[in-house]
Formats: C-alpha cells, structure tokens, sequence
C-alpha cells in the first residue's frame, strides 16, 4: 500500500507557510525578540569593554580604582543582562513553539477523522501515525530549536559586525569578505541534505508501517510461521533507513565542522595578516586586535550554530512537506449537498440505477436497484466479492455515488447532514470495534446519553446478562479492541451501542459471522427485537438467519441476480437455490459427525 500523493510544494511555500503558525502567539514572539536584541547588545558590549581596559589601561599600566571598577562592574552587568534575557527569550520561544505544536498536531488529527476512506483504502495506518508524531515533532523543532538559533545568531552576527566596523572600518570589511563563503557553505549543504532527508523520512515512514502491519497481525504471523519473512522485510527498510542516515551523518562531518572552520582559519589569517603589515607602519592597538580575534571567534559560534541547525531545518522542512501533503489532501468523506436538511422519520430507503467502482475503473456495483419499505427487512446475499459492503458502505455514505441515486423517504441521500445521518441509521459491523474505557464508555460513546438509557439498552439486547457478573458490571474496564472479551459479548455492547440511538434504520454488516454457536441464539434473538418496526438491511453469510426477510437480494459480480422472499427463491432454483444447498448440506454433515 503506497502512501498518499504529496502535493508538490516549492521549498519557499512550505517555509511561509510554516511561519504563518507564528501569528497565533504575536505577542509572546515580539517580546522574545526584544530580549534576544538585548542580551546579544549585551554581548556584543563585552569585547569593547575589554578592549577599552587593555589599551586605555592595561597597556598604559595605569590603574586607577573607581573608573577600574566601573568598568568591572559594567562588564558584569553585561554578563548578567547577557545570560538573564538569554534565558527569558528561549523560554518565550519554546512557549511558542509548543503552542504552534500543539495546533498542528490537533490541525492533522482532525483533518484525519475527516478524510473518507478511499484516503485509508490507499494509504498505510503506519505512514499516518508517522505523520502526526515523527513529523510534526520534526517540525517542533523548527520553532523550538532552529528559529530562536536562527534569529539569535543572526542578531548576534550583525551585532559583532556593528562592533566591529566601530572598532576598526577596515579590518571590518575584511572580514566581511568572508560572508559568500559562509553563504555558499549554506546554500550547498541545504541542497545537498534536502535529498537525504526526504529518503530518511519516506523510510521511517515504512519502518512505522511495517511496524504497525505487523503489530496488528501478530496472530496470523505466529500461526504462519511469517516470523523470518517480516523480520527479513523490516531488516530490508531498516538498512535503507541507516544507509540514508549514514550519508547524513557523512555530510554533517564534512559541511559542520571542516567546511567551517576552513573559514574561520582564513579569518584569522586575515585579521592577523592586516595587523602585521599594519604593525610595520606604525603602533599595533592590542585592544582592538583582542577584541577582533574576540569577535571573529564569537562571530563563528553562531555561523556553526546556524549550519548545525540546518541538519533539523532541512529535517523540519521535508517533515512539513509531508504534514502540509495531509492536510491538503482533497479526499474528504462525502459530506452534505445543498442547504435543505431533511429528516429521516419511516426510514424508506431506495437504490435507484446505482453503480459504483473504488478505482475508477472496474465497476464492484452495476444499476443496482430496490426499495426497503419502512418496517422490512432486506437481506443481502452471494459470494466474496459480489458488492454485497459495497451497498451497505454507499448507504452508510462512507463513500460517494458515481451514478445513480439513494433516497431515504423522499430525499437524497446527499441532503441529509451528517448528524442526522448517523443518528438515524444504526450500523453494527462483523467485527465490532471497541474502545478502551469501561462497558458504560462504550455503549454511551461520549453523547449525552443517561445512565438509565445505557442499562436500558444493554437489557434491551440481552447484554446486561453478562455485563451484571462481570466484577464492576457498567464500570468494568476494556481494554485494546476489548480483547478480553469473547466475540458474542463485543457484539452485544455494539448492538446496545447503536440502540442508545433509536435509529428508524438498521444496517447489519454480517453481525452474526464471527459469532460462537453458544452466544448465536441470544444474538439472534437481540437482532429480532432491534428489527421490530426499523427498516433493515442484512448482509448474511449464513442463510438459515435471514429466511424471514421480506426480500432477498442475491448478488453476483455487482449485479442483483435475483431477488424475493426465501420460499420464492428456493423455487426458482437459481443461485440462492444453490447457495442453500450447499450450507444446508454442510450442516447436515456437521449434524451426522456429531
């Protein structure tokens, strides 16, 4: 399964894009800001107090104690402003940057309950959960990490060369020479790792699906024997990922530090070059060459700092190109058409000529037509793949119609919102999902339903039987999928579930097939009473549950084949017919082994 189509996003885009979060704390960023100017002044003011005591008096051996300890105290002041607004503003920046975090990550999680499942028909549960913990925590980084170094340095950069050019305009110029160097450095070691971080991402990415892949299915590997062959597989992408790692790594030792520092030598060798030639025409001022090695030196901390950092830019930015991808992804679940919101009140529904296909390409429905009256049940049968979800999947409007049309009593089924939609049409799944929380948490889900109507509900299905001797009865904790639960019991919380809803339609997506024979009955009969006076559509695999159906759709490649009540079927001696016979037959020789 591939991972979703990124939309191709210029780097520029994606970095304004990501300074727009910004504005949501303007505030807290502006003072921060402030404070970085002032504890860099504050830095950039040691080195000509220094500079003023060697050669205003150390040079001159002269030491007179007040301007002395004015001096002393005026450069621990500077230290002091220096390391206190440091502190303040990296506080500041975090502040905001976990802010930011905090929105983006709420921003995706959201857009990801959104997407209709076409997006998770195509896309790795794996590559997601990457998305909205690796990559955003990439992205944390920028704001953490990178931006308060970025303008912190660059502050602290323009402010050396302010001393500097105060000091001496020359030796100032001169180094000002080293600048395209630093640039170039920059711009190649940026179009150099955005290569390897965009392939260290992707295979994370599969790491986290493989991962998740094989978490899920642990029971079927271990049945299997798949141990050796999913170890093999993660090793494989695994290996991609140190391979993409280690050039990384190689390029981080040649651009952060030896690149560098090459720089910063043919710095020094300048400075020191100027005032020897400089110390032949005349006297050498010890203070400002203190002071320029002093800056030169200060000025590369930050050069290496910002270079540094661009190893969790390059990183933040290929990681937003991915969050950005998600979010703007176009495969929303369908949503409501027009301004008029009908009600669902009888619960007629009606398939006009619908067909439908997943890909575009292959039709799984073709002109499917009937009309479940309000009250009856309609029951779908035929073989794996025959379109039998696929009915239920349009219904439940999980999916959009490509032609045709369904009604419920009267209406489209594109009008009705989405609050309606699924407050009125209950849907109990094969494999019913539950959450962890405790049995109450679970029937309730959260809506404003009653303790008395969740006890009423798990009665009126019959799950209070085995929810009153459970230790802690509505209070007992579940855990993952409700694991410690046997199939039956999760079946009947579903069931109680979607009656907390008094929905006017019932859609049963096989909600007998994973059942023990033992829990059948009760099943069957918490299913008879859900149906009483609601308009229900079964998907059956076993057809000895739905012979009182009023109708009967069976289904081949698509295309309803047949259709009556089971008594008309069985007549025609068609495929329901044969159907029949064969699961008939297979219980009459379960019945003559026992």
């Amino acid at each position: 399964m591939a991972e979703p189509v990124i939309e191709n996003q210029t780097h520029h885009h994606v970095f304004r894009r990501l300074m727009g979060y910004l504005k949501l704390d303007k505030k807290s960023l502006t003072l921060a800001i402030l404070l970085l100017i002032i504890a860099t002044g504050a830095d950039v003011l040691g080195p000509i107090i220094m500079k003023v005591f060697i050669d205003g008096y150390l040079t001159k051996r002269y030491f007179p104690t007040a301007p002395l300890v004015l001096l002393a105290v005026a450069f621990i002041a500077a230290y002091g402003v220096s390391a206190l607004f440091h502190y303040y503003q990296m506080v500041l920046f975090q502040k905001v940057a976990l802010n930011i975090i905090q929105k983006m990550r709420v921003q995706v999680f959201s857009k990801v309950q959104h997407l209709g499942l076409t997006f998770f028909d195509q896309t790795p549960g794996g590559s997601l959960v990457s998305r909205i913990t690796n990559d955003t925590e990439a992205i944390k980084e920028l704001f953490v990490s990178v931006l308060s170094a970025f303008l912190s340095s660059g502050v602290t950069m323009i402010g050396i060369f302010a001393g500097m050019f105060f000091l001496d305009v020359r030796m100032a110029l001169i180094c000002l020479v080293l600048m395209p160097f630093i640039l170039f450095l920059m711009w190649w070691y940026g179009r150099l790792s955005s290569a390897v971080y965009r392939v260290t991402r992707a295979k994370l990415s599969q790491l986290n699906a493989k991962l998740n892949e094989s978490l899920q299915g642990m029971a079927i590997i271990q049945a299997m024997r798949q141990e050796k062959r999913l170890r093999d597989e993660f090793g494989r992408i695994n290996e991609a990922h140190k391979v993409s790692r280690l050039k990384n790594v190689k390029l981080n030792a040649l651009m952060l530090r030896s690149a560098v520092y090459s720089v910063y030598l043919l710095g020094l060798i300048l400075i020191l070059s100027f005032f020897g030639i400089q110390s032949f025409a005349g006297v050498v001022s010890i203070g400002v060459l203190y002071a320029f090695v002093n800056y030169l030196d200060r000025f590369f901390d930050p050069v290496n700092q910002i270079m540094q950092q661009l190893t969790l830019y390059q990183e933040a930015m290929v990681s937003a190109e991915r969050v950005f991808g998600l979010l703007d992804d176009k495969r929303m679940a369908p949503i409501q058409i027009g301004q008029h919101s009908p009600k669902i009140h009888e619960g007629k529904v009606e398939f006009r000529d619908v067909s439908f296909s997943y890909d575009g390409k292959t039709d799984v429905l073709k002109h499917i037509s009937f009309t479940a009256n309000p009250g009856e049940t309609v029951a779908l049968v035929g073989h794996t793949g025959s379109g039998k979800s696929s009915i239920i999947n349009l219904l439940m409007r999980f999916y959009s119609i490509d032609r045709g049309e369904i009604v419920i009593d009267g209406a489209p089924l594109t009008a009705f919102t989405n609050e309606e939609l699924r407050r009125r049409v209950g849907l109990v799944l094969q494999d019913s999902f539950l959450f962890v929380g405790d049995v109450a948490s679970n029937i309730r889900l959260s809506r404003s339903v009653s303790e008395a109507d969740v006890r009423e509900a798990a009665n009126f299905v019959q799950a209070d039987a085995f929810i009153e001797k459970l230790p802690q009865q509505y209070q007992e904790a579940i855990g993952e999928r409700g694991a410690t639960f046997s199939s039956g019991q999760r079946q009947l919380l579903a069931f109680a579930r979607t009656m907390t809803l008094k929905p006017k339609i019932l859609v049963l997506d096989e909600a007998t097939a994973s059942v023990d024979t033992e829990t059948e009955e009760a099943i069957q009969l918490a299913l008879s009473k859900m149906r009483q006076g609601r308009t229900t559509i079964a998907i059956a695999h076993r057809l000895s549950t739905i012979q009182d159906a009023d109708q009967i759709l069976v289904l081949h490649r698509g295309e309803i084949v047949e259709r009556g009540n089971h008594q008309t079927l069985l007549e025609k001696h068609g495929l329901y017919y044969q159907m029949y016979q064969l699961q008939h037959g297979a219980d009459q020789e379960k019945v003559v082994h026992r």
